[in-house]
């Protein structure tokens, strides 16, 4: 068995290998991206539903692989089919008739592990989370893609088809209500 964790294998030569048929690649893709797109769905819509939401992405990249057109931007294909499912699911929600503001399954704060040492960057985690509950999904989007998951400005805005100077003002007021709501909470 040939080993798919290559150095230097890029996601164009495996989306080209996908799209040929070849579903160890499409494993391959999947074990590169699976915590990301996880982590991404977890900022964006908390932790219920997240292993379906998580399946549905990969559903989704699946079945759309072979009409990729530009594999050099798989990444930001993929991202932007997570934005879709988070989006998707946060509007059926909005739309189920017991839908409160307040709802738990919004509810975006990881509960503490009692065996986890360092409580305090738990702590700080939890704040965090409720900083981000606070903003419209518009501007948590923005938030997570580029300061937790390290996507380019640039990249942000093609995922989220927003211009570039959208996606900077976002950010900006994103950054600072998180900034405000931590100094409310005497974290900084």
């Amino acid at each position: 068995m040939l080993a798919n964790n290559q150095a230097g294998t890029t996601d164009k030569d495996i989306v080209l290998r996908c799209q040929r048929g070849d579903a160890a690649s499409f494993k391959q893709l999947y074990r590169r991206y699976q915590q990301r797109v996880r982590s991404t769905l977890y900022q964006l819509c908390g932790r219920e539903l997240l292993d379906d939401l998580e399946q549905e992405v990969f559903l989704r990249v699946w079945k759309a692989l072979p009409r990729l057109r530009n594999p050099d931007y798989f990444s930001t294909w993929l991202y932007r089919i997570t934005w879709n499912v988070a989006t998707d699911k946060r509007r059926k929600f909005a739309q189920s008739p017991s839908f409160t503001e307040d709802d738990s399954s919004l509810n975006m704060t990881p509960s503490p592990s009692s065996n986890t040492p360092d409580l305090m960057r738990l702590h700080y985690q939890d704040l965090v989370q409720q900083g981000l509950q606070l903003l419209s999904l518009e501007h948590r989007v923005v938030l997570v893609l580029h300061d937790l998951e390290d996507v380019p400005q640039k990249e942000v805005a093609n995922i989220l088809k927003l211009p570039i100077g959208t996606v900077k003002s976002r950010l900006f007021y994103a950054r600072n209500q998180i900034k405000k709501f931590l100094q409310q909470q005497g974290a900084l």
